[in-house]
């Protein structure tokens, strides 16, 4: 990557080069006013780290199901750029797998936790990994991943980023004048293991509620877990 290099953002957002926590620092700028469409990202081949600040006007048990717009949009720039073979699936709440191991996760935070009132912003995250960790190589955690061991070494963050907010676009735009029901479908499609019980035991994931909550089956009843739970401090 150049030193000069910067993403080619399509119209209504903009760029902010935030060095080392992309997230952290949409937090802040949001915190100080800055206008929705803003998005931080970090120059680094390592990862794709980014974050873009919104300005929702539904009620915050609706709108945060960006996180889920987040996740579709992601799955469909790897989708255009990868190889055919390379899997994508969503993980609930918010991580990423691809072909089957963890290779990433969506973020989101908002300015207030009251469901039913809309926040004043929220910041969505997306995190990537191009290349191992540090201190961390290939196949010592089978159940992670990241992109070039999975036949993406063409693939180079910035194009992603670029790639994404194109897409992140499309799919909040849809989500705005469909409702959640396309991007439920969407999401649907490549869900981790919808169906199969969780790994922790507590039931069968049977699904996703009208609001992108997960469905959990147990013996003789069905849980919801709100997607609000997913909402960082």
């Amino acid at each position: 990557m150049l030193d000069g290099d910067a993403p080619s953002l399509p119209p209504l957002l903009r760029a902010d080069d935030a060095s080392e926590n992309p997230f952290a620092r949409a937090v802040s700028r949001a915190l100080t006013g800055a206008e929705p469409g803003l998005v931080t990202w970090a120059r680094r081949d390592d990862r794709l780290d980014a974050a873009v600040v919104l300005a929702p006007e539904q009620p915050l048990e609706n709108a945060v199901a960006v996180l889920l717009v987040g996740a579709v949009a992601i799955g469909d720039a790897i989708g255009a750029l990868a190889p055919p073979e390379v899997a994508v699936h969503y993980d609930w709440p918010g991580e990423l797998r691809v072909n089957g191991a963890l290779c990433g996760r969506m973020r989101i935070t908002a300015a207030n936790s009251v469901p039913n009132e809309p926040p004043d912003w929220m910041v969505l995250g997306l995190e990537l990994d191009f290349l191992p960790s540090e201190g961390r190589e290939g196949g010592e955690t089978p159940d992670r991943t990241f992109l070039y061991a999975e036949g993406c070494g063409e693939m180079h963050p910035l194009p992603l980023l670029e790639s994404w907010s194109r897409h992140l676009l499309v799919w909040i735009n849809r989500f705005l004048d469909e409702g959640l029901a396309p991007v439920h479908a969407a999401w649907r499609a490549r869900a981790w293991k919808m169906g199969e019980p969780l790994a922790d035991g507590s039931g069968l994931f049977v699904g996703l509620d009208e609001l992108g909550g997960m469905l959990v089956k147990t013996d003789d009843k069905t849980i919801l877990r709100p997607l609000t739970e997913a909402l960082e401090e």
